[in-house]
């Protein structure tokens, strides 16, 4: 396997795609449908990337990331934004709750896997995006 990624996202059919993309390159590919299953998920699994929904039921994208910022274990993971909230300034509210990078959805099948190793490939003291 090229690396365990944590994927929080709610919706079923943007999980799927998801889920194939990444496992059909090679990754292991784990789930949670709700901010605080991602959370617990994320402090027992220790990924080694988490993809994040910012539009999740319960507690936003934002508010997940800044908890699990705030879990030693997980201050180095890289926290990638997958959604679709594409407004000016969106982008830097994410990387202000500690999110490494942002990625618009709809996703390109196409290119999303290279987008994932990017993130997988940052250096551990600098989780932001290149």
């Amino acid at each position: 396997m090229k690396g365990r990624i944590l994927v929080i996202e709610d919706n079923e059919q943007n999980l799927y795609l998801i889920r194939y993309i990444l496992e059909d390159s090679g990754y292991e590919v784990f789930s949670a449908a709700d901010g605080q299953e991602g959370i617990d998920r994320a402090a027992s699994l220790l990924p080694d990337l988490i993809l994040l929904d910012i539009q999740l039921p319960f507690m936003d994208g934002y508010a997940v990331a800044r908890k699990l910022r705030g879990n030693l274990d997980l201050a180095e993971t890289p926290i990638v934004a997958v959604t679709s909230y594409a407004m000016p300034g969106d982008k830097e509210k994410a990387i202000e709750a500690g999110c490494s990078g942002y990625i618009e959805k709809p996703i390109d099948p196409d290119t999303f896997d290279k987008q994932v190793e990017k993130y997988l490939s940052l250096k551990r003291q600098d989780r932001r995006e290149p």
